[in-house]
């Protein structure tokens, strides 16, 4: 199930908000300007998905998110955990690029369609950490401050959408608050 926990952004042990309800969810993103929605999972995706095999079987709900919001370029990514240490050390690698906290000058949109992964959006003083599931819609606003967490051991299957086709490009803050709060890892125990 989705979770949004707030902290004030000077105190990661103070909680301010911790909820699971949808609606609530939905409605602390919008103050932030942040859309937040839910599609139904499909089933039957291969273990290790190509790009076109996740929009197809997401198609008519990127066509929607498409119209609605002018994005050109849409591809689906996944990290499946392989035990190498290739993919240990790409694993480890993209985390810790997703780690630091960046803006862009794009939306970011995400759809997961498998696994999990932590969003942390940085705004008016508090840091929102949406921890997203298989079947969440996550848009970030251009410029918001944020970083992502996908685990020490990521395995998920995202859509990202795009307005040009140059994909994700972060502008790096430079900010380590980051290592104050509470990791993909930490935030999923205790569930």
């Amino acid at each position: 199930m989705t979770l949004l926990t707030v902290w004030p952004d000077t105190d990661a042990s103070t909680v301010l908000v911790r909820t699971e309800d949808a609606e609530e969810i939905q409605g602390e993103l919008k103050q932030l300007g942040v859309r937040f929605d839910r599609w139904p999972v499909v089933t039957g995706l291969p273990a290790e998905p190509t790009s076109e095999e996740v929009l197809a079987a997401y198609s008519t709900y990127v066509e929607r998110v498409n119209s609605s919001e002018g994005y050109t370029y849409v591809d689906a990514l996944h990290m499946t955990p392989i035990d190498t240490p290739e993919w240990t050390a790409k694993a480890a690698e993209a985390r810790t690029k997703f780690l630091a906290e960046h803006t862009h000058d794009d939306d970011e949109d995400r759809f997961f369609a498998r696994g999990a992964g932590v969003f942390y959006l940085h705004v008016n003083g508090k840091v929102y950490g949406i921890l997203c599931e298989a079947g969440d819609l996550l848009s970030v606003p251009a410029n918001t401050t944020h970083w992502f967490d996908m685990g020490t051991r990521p395995d998920y299957v995202a859509i990202r959408f795009f307005h040009d086709d140059e994909g994700w490009i972060g502008n790096f803050t430079g900010n380590t608050l980051a290592n104050d709060f509470p990791s993909f890892d930490e935030l999923t125990a205790d569930r």
